[in-house]
């Protein structure tokens, strides 16, 4: 089944580079195309010998004005109503992490207000319809343009037509910031801390002795067992839902050490039950 892909979101949130991994990923990216000529793409590419099957639609402020803003839920729904798989991919920061992108690249915003914060607080407001029908909305604001490209390709280079909703394991450190983008989040500072450790403090959870450390705790076996009964138990219904993609997060102090160990342990839980869970650890190097 042909695919498409809609990207959109606000200018400084990670447009380009996530055109530039798809890309690599074997899409077929066209970027800025009026809304007004989508259809017609989607002719050509419902054609049969079509060699096109996944398509990467880049919409922004930039090339169409908010003319075009306005004729994409229309064409929203004409694709949807087509026989392709259409999703709609939203990437989002706050204001100030938008502020300091546009202050540090020197760049114009492209939405011509008087300031930088005037025109986010504009943008915003010309997006938010889409923002309200995205099937995932993918906070960037703690991602540098290299973690970016790591959760893209966290998110689709496994794909494959059938692959019904995708599955994701994000862990994090609540001292950098929760995450927004998350549909089920876990908090294990329960656990103790590795980074009281001298010998464990420079280390992961990717590392065995850090692994055993929190795999050894008394508490970690029941949170792992209860956190996938849990998502047994609700995977099957957000599935019948049509939901195409589902985040859950495991939080730990500076999301180095138990969030990750933790997050690694849970994919390997889910994997034992059939689901193939990718896992993206945010905050990992800090």
């Amino acid at each position: 089944m042909s695919e498409f892909l809609v990207v959109t979101g606000l200018s400084g949130a990670g447009r380009s580079t996530t055109a530039a991994t798809l890309e690599d990923l074997g899409w077929f990216v066209i970027d800025n195309l009026p809304a007004t000529l989508v259809p017609k793409v989607a002719e050509l590419v419902g054609r049969p010998g079509a060699e096109t099957e996944r398509v990467a639609l880049v919409i922004g402020r930039g090339g169409g004005g908010s003319d075009s803003l306005e004729d994409v839920p229309a064409m929203l729904d004409t694709l949807r109503a087509s026989r392709f798989r259409v999703r709609m991919l939203f990437l989002d920061a706050p204001d100030e992490v938008l502020v300091r992108r546009f202050e540090g690249t020197r760049r114009r915003h492209p939405v011509g207000s008087r300031g930088v914060e005037e025109a986010i607080a504009d943008e915003r407001k010309l997006l938010a319809p889409l923002r309200d029908e995205a099937d995932i909305v993918l906070d960037t604001g703690e991602l540098n343009p290299n973690q970016l490209r790591n959760r893209i390709l966290e998110m689709f280079a496994g794909e494959g037509d059938d692959s019904g909703m995708q599955t994701s394991l994000l862990s994090f450190g609540y001292k950098h910031g929760v995450p927004l983008d998350v549909d089920l989040l876990f908090d294990c500072r329960f656990l103790p801390n590795p980074y009281w450790s001298e010998d464990l403090r420079p280390l992961s959870g990717l590392d065995g002795p850090v692994r055993d450390f929190v795999m050894a705790q008394p508490e970690t076996s029941e949170f792992l067992t209860k956190v996938d009964d849990l998502l047994t138990m609700l995977l099957p219904a957000f599935v019948r839902e049509g939901k195409s993609y589902l985040t859950v997060a495991i939080g730990c102090t500076g999301g180095r050490h138990r969030s990750v160990a933790l997050a690694e342990a849970l994919a390997e839980r889910l994997g034992s039950h059939g689901v193939a869970a990718s896992v993206f650890h945010r905050d990992v190097d800090r």
